[in-house]
């Protein structure tokens, strides 16, 4: 987003350009005596740098009118991550208009930003990005923060800070209950398979670095959760790695589906807490981030589970086993 500032240095460095090779030219040929012509470029250097300058003041302009309004809370999700988050074509079940494409989002996620908002006396906006673009986005100040299913892995509070943890999960592996892994109980017995995962996660993190070890054959990361269901559907995988409460949100949305049931740091992926909380990401040195805490304890550990329930629920019209109550 343009501001005044750096359009200032914007015309000025191309007004400088402009000068210095017109200057130049127009110096080759008063060498060749053209005069008219020397008249032209003249010309032509005037017009371009008029042009330039007509269509920054634009964009400057337009820049200033989009910034964020303080009274509203801008949250950063792919609203395409069931039960976390994901897109619906209505506002029913509580969900919240998309400000920036088509459709409502839904899901833990949003409700989770829902009483942040209300804890900070903001309006809630959604605000769509591809995971991998989150973080560039929250430091960019485009977002307030990241509500996103987002763990606080070492490598991003490299880059940003994060709040307190508001779920904790496990890894587990989606297959085809038609499939030649459908009856494995841990990861030893993959051997062979081609297993993928989202690209930008930890769940791809973890099975680059652990694959080997199993014999799993690691394939390309994807995009998003609908391309690694697509994939698995058409047989080009054997199964994509999630956590539990995807799992069983896409599970439950394709009958076809199973995933088989792994624990951390025994028969499933090595990971640390960390790796496997869900926590909101915010630039460094938030001003908010204890008010944000403080929004999280609030919330008690059977509200949650309610929660990550009727975001299941909502998302895909079936009920599951929900996840046991975890001590306070």
């Amino acid at each position: 987003m343009l501001n005044i500032d750096s359009f200032i240095i914007f015309a000025f460095i191309v007004s400088v350009s402009f000068r210095a090779n017109g200057f130049l030219l127009l110096k080759k040929i008063s060498d060749k005596g053209v005069t008219k012509m020397k008249k032209v470029i003249t010309t032509i250097v005037s017009v371009m740098l008029v042009s330039l300058l007509l269509v920054g003041a634009v964009f400057c302009f337009t820049g200033c009118q989009n910034k964020k309004d303080d009274s509203k809370l801008y949250v950063g999700m792919e609203c395409g991550y069931a039960p976390f988050n994901y897109t619906q074509t209505d506002a029913s079940n509580g969900a919240v208009k998309i400000s920036n494409a088509d459709g409502y989002a839904n899901g833990y996620d949003v409700m989770i930003a829902k009483k942040i908002a209300e804890a900070l006396g903001k309006e809630l906006v959604i605000v769509k990005y591809k995971f991998e673009a989150l973080i560039p986005a929250v430091n960019a100040k485009s977002l307030d923060m990241i509500i996103a299913g987002m763990s606080p892995t070492a490598e991003r509070k490299e880059a940003i800070d994060f709040s307190d943890a508001y779920y904790t999960s496990q890894l587990v592996i989606v297959v085809r209950k038609d499939g030649a892994f459908a009856n494995a109980t841990k990861l030893a017995d993959f051997k062979g398979a081609k297993i993928a995962a989202q690209i930008g996660t930890f769940h791809n993190d973890a099975l680059q670095a652990q694959a080997g070890q199993y014999g799993i054959v690691p394939q390309t990361p994807m995009s998003d959760f609908p391309a690694l269901i697509n994939a698995l559907k058409t047989g080009a995988i054997d199964g994509y790695v999630a956590e539990e409460p995807g799992a069983k949100a896409d599970c439950a949305a394709n009958d076809e589906l199973t995933y088989i049931s792994l624990k951390n740091n025994d028969t499933g992926f090595s990971a640390s807490p960390a790796d496997v909380q869900i926590a909101i990401g915010l630039i460094k040195n938030s001003s908010i981030k204890d008010q944000i805490n403080a929004a999280l304890k609030k919330i008690s550990a059977a509200e949650r589970v309610k929660m990550m329930g009727d975001a299941t629920f909502f998302a895909t019209g079936k009920t599951v086993l929900p996840d046991p109550v975890p001590e306070e």
